[in-house]
């Protein structure tokens, strides 16, 4: 007898920073695509510089065949590098925000919140991804954008497949909470955390999740199994493995989470 929906758990490849590869329905999917070299990007006006404290863990020549990029936004260098644009010429798809859809070209499909497309699978059928919210910094989305930009996350469903959740930048658990209301329960929740902040935004206030906040969304969207990314290999993140496996442990949750 073949395994559930609910008990089938795909690999998920984890590269460092934002990046991680799966197979899901047939199709392979990889998120926010950094590859350069650790380095420092040049900052706008006003804005944080970004750097790169290590190298991912693999190479674009590593990834195989990809199907569909799931980028969460394409306006900060640790979400997009120079690396990640020039990989996106060469896979068919790459949904994002509208902004970035607009901004990518004709390779990008930009869908707003609680829209989604239907995609075929090689072995017949279709598999539905939905972009959710996301909000990139403490406070209403309002608030946030004009700062930090516009950010969506994903859910991926299909017949006899398991409910996947990319979070993308998000720190609103209020935006987890409605993401739950109408998909929980999660089997796989690529969760991006680590607790980002800088002094010259939002007070030095969270712009993506803390791992107790991580934990607290596992438990609002039930999720079977929780895979991390985004807590390494950036100078503004201020928390990382040992607070994720403490947070999980604390809350109970420590067999549900997957790190690489």
């Amino acid at each position: 007898m073949s395994a559930s929906p609910a008990t089938t758990q795909f690999p998920v490849r984890v590269f460092g920073g934002p990046t991680a590869l799966f197979e899901y329905g047939g199709l392979r999917f990889l998120t926010d695509p950094t590859f350069d070299a650790p380095c420092s990007y040049p900052a706008p006006p006003g804005a944080p510089a970004l750097t790169k404290t290590a190298p991912s863990t693999g190479t674009p020549a590593d990834l195989g065949p990809v199907d569909v990029v799931l980028l969460s936004h394409d306006e900060h260098d640790d979400n997009l590098d120079n690396a990640g644009r020039a990989l996106l010429a060469d896979i068919p798809l790459t949904l994002t925000t509208t902004g970035g859809g607009e901004r990518l070209g004709q390779k990008a499909k930009g869908l707003a919140d609680w829209e989604s497309i239907e995609l075929d699978r090689p072995g017949g059928g279709t598999l539905t991804v939905t972009a959710v919210p996301a909000i990139h910094g403490p406070g209403t989305r309002e608030e946030v954008e004009p700062v930090s930009g516009q950010v969506v996350g994903f859910v991926l469903t299909g017949e006899d497949l398991p409910t996947v959740y990319v979070s993308g930048d998000n720190a609103s658990l209020d935006a987890v909470r409605e993401i739950a209301e109408r998909f929980a329960p999660i089997d796989t929740a690529i969760l991006f955390a680590g607790a980002p902040r800088f002094a010259e935004i939002f007070d030095g206030g969270l712009i993506v999740l803390d791992s107790a906040q991580a934990a607290e969304a596992a438990q609002i969207l039930g999720a079977r199994r929780v895979v991390p990314v985004h807590f390494d290999s950036w100078s503004h993140f201020t928390e990382g493995r040992e607070e994720l496996e403490a947070a999980f442990t604390a809350a109970g949750l420590a067999d549900r989470l997957q790190l690489s």
